[in-house]
């Protein structure tokens, strides 16, 4: 994506280089890796969420604060993530205003480690998500290391730019209401039709995403969107059970195939309207 010629959000908050000495990321060993899969592409609700940080990090509790020096790259990286993050707000705008409504902007906060939000304490393995308590999407960019050389997805900006505007998909699903009546319903549900609500539910964030890049196709390299459908590929449901069990259980998905995940993506891309998005109709 040629992303320079844009301009930086006000909304980043930039904590990277802060850790907490003493307390260890989960993420080392097939525990962290089992956390980081359950939830990568993240975007559940905050009372989804919530519970599963609190569980990945019951332990830690030393509060010292160590910091770092960026490196030259983790700083050009964090400028361009910004920059995107901004052309996210752009769209949004745009979209909402021709619907009558005012789109709120999120806030982006970048971290290292670990991370304290208003949906419970993060590690880094849990991957980027989106609190709607705080209006928050927390990203460690590290992350997307792991996206390329563990889990296959090909190298490029726009892996970044898709993963950002996932997220920023699930903040729009919380300013239309989208999440909380997701949480309501899935209250009175079995785990299983639950869990097609929050298949539903990441399908949409994913067609969000495909409308924003509709959006800002002038702004794309020839490849773009071989990379967005790639980092799709890498997260499905399907995909994952399959690299870490070698079994697939359809039952248990929570974020959709690699298959759907990229069709919703793609559906989003071509037409560009956020009114041909509803996914809960096509996962009954």
């Amino acid at each position: 994506m040629k992303w320079e010629n844009g301009r930086p959000s006000k909304n980043v908050r930039d904590n990277r280089g802060k850790s907490m000495a003493g307390k260890t990321a989960i993420g080392g060993g097939l525990i962290g890796i089992i956390a980081m899969l359950l939830v990568v592409f993240g975007g559940e609700t905050g009372q989804q969420i919530a519970p599963v940080l609190e569980q990945l990090n019951q332990g830690n509790s030393t509060e010292q604060v160590e910091t770092r020096t960026l490196s030259s790259e983790e700083k050009e990286m964090g400028k361009m993530i910004s920059y995107m993050f901004a052309y996210t707000e752009d769209v949004w705008h745009g979209i909402f205003d021709q619907m009558g409504q005012i789109y709120q902007e999120p806030t982006l906060n970048l971290f290292d480690d670990e991370v304290q939000t208003e949906c419970g304490h993060a590690t880094a393995s849990v991957g980027p998500f989106y609190c709607p308590a705080d209006q928050t999407i927390y990203i460690d960019l590290r992350f997307f290391e792991e996206l390329h050389q563990r889990f296959g997805a090909e190298e490029g900006n726009f892996a970044i730019a898709y993963v950002l505007a996932h997220e920023v998909g699930h903040h729009i699903q919380n300013l239309m209401g989208t999440n909380a009546k997701v949480w309501e319903q899935q209250q009175r549900l079995s785990k299983k039709e639950a869990n097609k609500l929050s298949v539903a539910q990441e399908l949409q964030a994913d067609f969000y995403a495909g409308v924003w890049a509709k959006h800002v196709q002038k702004f794309l390299e020839p490849k773009d969107i071989d990379i967005a459908l790639s980092a799709a590929q890498a997260v499905g449901d399907d995909a994952i059970q399959k690299r870490v069990s070698g079994h697939v259980n359809p039952d248990s998905f929570t974020h959709g195939t690699s298959k759907q995940r990229k069709e919703w993506f793609l559906k989003g891309y071509q037409t560009g309207d956020i009114h041909q998005g509803n996914t809960f109709d096509f996962i009954k």
